[in-house]
């Protein structure tokens, strides 16, 4: 934890006051209106009523840009912030490029195995009764089971880097084969210490390939991936302000007192209903999680210490209302997408800004406000 007038993020001491914001009243912010409508994308009839019955009605900014784009086999860099739909941005031309031609196979890399099988099931929801098959290979489950589904008919995998390229030695995943490939939350790859896999990965694919790109921030190293990866690549941004504007931030000034007592206090408040608390540590964020059930609440912990079918087990239990509280490490809660939240809580600090923006994204979603609170020593 840092003193009491702030803490150093990468070389700039960030005052307690940028924790602090008033969420924008969501009537003030500009309303968007989508230039089609997703009957108007030339994607196979069986797929449009697939989306329709998953609920999908008017296309979000980056689907709206996207689509016609990818449907054109053109490559793309999209800049979005989790949270505004990218994932259907890709999903749906891609699927409908499976559909019309039954050889084509698409890899898709993301930096953790819980975003990997979210996008898997969005793929099932979109693909359902279009037999369109796809393989999760990510790292922390088993790789025997992944080895077995790949040599059955598929044409997407959706992975981690680290465990592609596992499976890319091991002569089960020819690269090759795939003329489509995606990379989500490239900048958090980047980040988590991907980039060499990444590049292995793209060095043993065909050089005349369909690239698409995503990223919530521009850095000078995100700006040379672009080069090396892609060609011509239109680029799509709909990235929104730094912080959620429907989020209300705030800081709790702990001032000596026991921190467990006062996150307990706030938990009995009204509205507390499914709350995500972050730790600094995969240790405290597991010693908190048994305080707070010590303490009566129905709380969870996900951090890499927890083999991944706890940890799905923990996030499907928070997905659906059976526990009040996540608590969760800032790399196990990476690609995290849960509806819903209704507090975003930093118990400890974040180590940098941007991790801070990342966290509080976590809440304010799809349209509803959410809250931040920050403590601060």
């Amino acid at each position: 934890m840092g003193g009491r007038g702030g803490r150093s993020f990468k070389g700039q001491l960030i005052d307690p006051s940028r924790f602090i914001n008033k969420a924008v009243i969501t009537e003030e912010v500009e309303h968007f209106v989508p230039e089609h409508a997703f009957a108007d994308f030339a994607v196979a009839p069986e797929l449009k009523a697939n989306i329709i019955n998953k609920g999908y009605q008017a296309p979000t900014p980056i689907q709206d840009r996207a689509i016609p784009h990818v449907l054109l086999g053109r490559d793309v860099v999209g800049i979005a912030n989790t949270g505004t739909g990218k994932t259907a941005a890709f999903l749906i031309p891609l699927i409908n490029k499976v559909f019309k031609n039954r050889t084509e196979k698409v890899i898709i890399a993301v930096p953790t195995r819980e975003l990997a099988i979210q996008i898997d099931e969005e793929l099932r929801g979109f693909a359902e009764g279009l037999r369109i098959y796809s393989v999760c290979t990510v790292g922390g489950a088993p790789i025997g089971p992944q080895i077995r589904d790949l040599k059955r008919s598929h044409n997407f995998v959706i992975g981690t880097p680290g465990r592609i390229k596992d499976l890319v030695e091991r002569k089960v995943i020819n690269l090759l084969s795939f003329n489509t490939v995606v990379l989500d939350e490239a900048d958090r790859m980047l980040d988590m210490g991907f980039v060499n896999d990444m590049r292995f990965m793209m060095s043993q694919m065909a050089s005349a390939r369909h690239t698409l790109f995503f990223s919530a921030t521009m850095s000078r190293e995100i700006e040379i991936l672009i080069k090396e990866f892609l060609t011509d690549p239109v680029s799509v941004s709909v990235k929104t302000g730094d912080t959620a504007k429907s989020v209300d931030q705030d800081i709790v000034r702990i001032e000596g007192k026991n921190k467990v007592d006062i996150l307990h206090d706030l938990l009995l408040k009204d509205g507390f209903t499914k709350v995500l608390v972050f730790g600094q540590t995969k240790h405290g964020v597991e010693r908190l999680s048994k305080d707070l059930i010590g303490r009566g609440f129905k709380a969870e912990s996900i951090h890499g210490n927890k083999n991944h079918s706890k940890r799905q087990k923990a996030l499907g239990l928070f997905k659906d209302d059976h526990i009040q509280v996540l608590v969760a490490t800032d790399v196990a809660a990476r690609g995290i997408d849960v509806s819903n939240v209704s507090h975003v809580i930093n118990y400890d600090l974040p180590n940098t800004y941007e991790d801070y923006v990342h966290r509080i994204g976590r809440t304010g979603r799809a349209g509803k406000r959410g809250k931040a609170l920050t403590f601060i020593q």
